[in-house]
């Protein structure tokens, strides 16, 4: 049997093939017509020169067309390579050079960035173009069977987002792909043939793959998707299609909760809700579950882990603000400076050990090395544990800001920000100060129609915490800069030049 991840689109397809798979509005596409899709698909890479391991674009939105061509590509033996459509020439040119794919899958409405990037890297570009695209594959070879893979073959390579330098691939293999789809769909989410998942998430993100459509193909479920996510559609499609499971990050939940015509919806069908991408703020959490009468879970994991590592399983006690416990298979723990074991309670390096740790970085042993030190991959998220085993997210290493020698955590700040009745978003950042090294600052977003003031808001930290942790220099913005997930990024910042001074 193979171990291919494109062999549970085969098994599902075989169980209920006329059961929707995928559903993008007025669009539903079967099991049976996804997996014809991507037999074609495989078929097409085949006749343009694709052998197994062949690295492939996909360069493509949250469209049926995802699963087809990502299932496809995986069929034919060959390696997915995930990307933003909004990436630009010169970044598509990176991705498929630094990867050596051949062929691109571009969405025709950003066919010139992946024809021309396509050319420059001497790959070639199959522009997916709705109509155009079916009578392509009609006429295109049929793989009626999945390459044989092992599971340490790699099945995506999936680019960080270069916080640091040019980003990197992640190599994750069959097998990772696999388990962590089944471990979360089985243990912590239980997706059946019956649920409905909410298609909100990026597919070209590890969350989107794995924890939505993977898990999703792989139960027999339906995904209905969401091209870009918007607050309104999204409490739309939980209504017209009576969604169970969605699966989002924070700022989507925040969203989400704050449209105004919320209550006009029959949100009843929702059963169970996933936080992930980054920490939600406690206050969100705990709102959201009220409002919308459902269970929100939280767990953590990266890219490099496939990328579920932990999580607040259902049937166990949930610790809202905890990351919960590793998922079954998977090692975790607390580290020092040294790579030595922390004891309960300290802050340190959340290091993770499992079938979801990444075979290496693409083509960077260097890079890997860094990072993977005896088998534990060292995350450079820093947290700490409690008694019961609960990992609690302290915040990113390199985000830590440094206050006259007092190490100051933006996650805890944030989470007290969020509290304060005219705030919308924030986001703690450091801001360089001659005297202390840095100065602790935040962005601050208002609600509509409320007021407050620097000193106000100040004030309110400033009762909360220690007195070297609340944000001397605050400052408001209509918006804070996301990333395709809708995740806070922080690096875009801008710090505004009076500030600064």
């Amino acid at each position: 049997m193979s171990n291919s991840l494109a062999q549970p689109l085969t098994n599902s397809a075989s169980r209920h093939g006329d059961r929707p798979a995928l559903k993008l509005d007025d669009v539903v596409v079967t099991y049976n017509e996804l997996n014809e899709g991507a037999a074609r698909v495989a078929g097409l890479l085949k006749d343009h020169g694709l052998r197994p391991g062949g690295r492939v674009g996909v360069m493509l939105p949250n469209v049926p067309y995802f699963g087809i061509v990502y299932y496809g590509v995986l069929r034919a033996g060959g390696v997915v390579v995930p990307m933003n459509v909004l990436l630009k020439t010169r970044e598509v040119e990176f991705y498929l050079s630094d990867s050596g794919a051949k062929h691109i899958f571009g969405w025709h409405e950003f066919a010139d960035a992946a024809e021309e990037g396509a050319k420059t890297a001497g790959a070639e570009a199959m522009i997916v173009t709705p109509g155009e695209f079916e009578r392509q594959l009609a006429d295109a070879s049929r793989a009626a069977e999945d390459v044989d893979r092992d599971g340490s073959d790699t099945a995506v390579i999936l680019y960080t987002s270069g916080t640091t330098g040019t980003p990197k691939g992640a190599e994750l293999t069959h097998a990772n792909m696999i388990d962590n789809a089944r471990y979360g769909g089985t243990e912590l989410v239980r997706v059946g043939e019956e649920d409905v998942i909410l298609g909100a998430l990026p597919l070209f993100h590890a969350f989107g793959q794995t924890c939505c459509m993977n898990n999703a193909i792989r139960a027999g479920a339906c995904l209905t998707l969401i091209p870009r996510f918007e607050p309104g559609k999204a409490l739309e499609i939980i209504q017209r299609d009576r969604v169970t499971l969605f699966e989002g990050v924070p700022t989507m939940y925040h969203a989400m909760l704050h449209h105004p015509d919320r209550e006009q919806y029959d949100l009843s069908s929702l059963r169970t809700c996933v936080s992930g991408g980054a920490a939600m703020p406690v206050e969100v959490m705990r709102a959201f579950e009220h409002a919308f009468g459902c269970v929100v879970l939280e767990g953590y994991g990266l890219s490099e882990t496939s990328p579920v590592a932990s999580f607040n399983h259902p049937d166990l006690e949930q610790k809202p603000g905890s990351i919960g416990t590793p998922i079954e298979g998977v090692e975790m723990k607390v580290v020092g400076e040294q790579g030595e074991d922390l004891p309960l309670g300290e802050v340190g390096e959340i290091a993770i050990r499992g079938h979801n740790v990444m075979k290496g970085y693409w083509n960077r042993p260097d890079a890997t090395a860094e990072v993977i030190k005896d088998g534990w991959l060292h995350t450079g998220d820093m947290a700490r544990v409690d008694e019961d085993g609960y990992f609690f997210i302290v915040d990113r290493k390199k985000d830590m800001i440094i206050r006259g020698g007092y190490n100051v955590y933006p996650r805890e700040i944030e989470e007290v920000l969020y509290e304060h009745p005219a705030v919308l978003e924030a986001a703690v950042v450091a801001v360089p100060d001659e005297k202390l090294g840095e100065e602790v600052g935040a962005a601050v977003v208002l609600r509509p129609g409320k007021e407050a003031g620097a000193d106000d808001i100040r004030a309110f930290v400033k009762e909360r915490v220690a007195a070297y942790k609340y944000p001397r220099r605050i400052w408001f913005t209509d918006e804070l800069p996301k990333g395709p997930t809708g995740k806070i990024l922080k690096r875009e910042i801008e710090i505004p030049e009076a500030v600064a001074r």
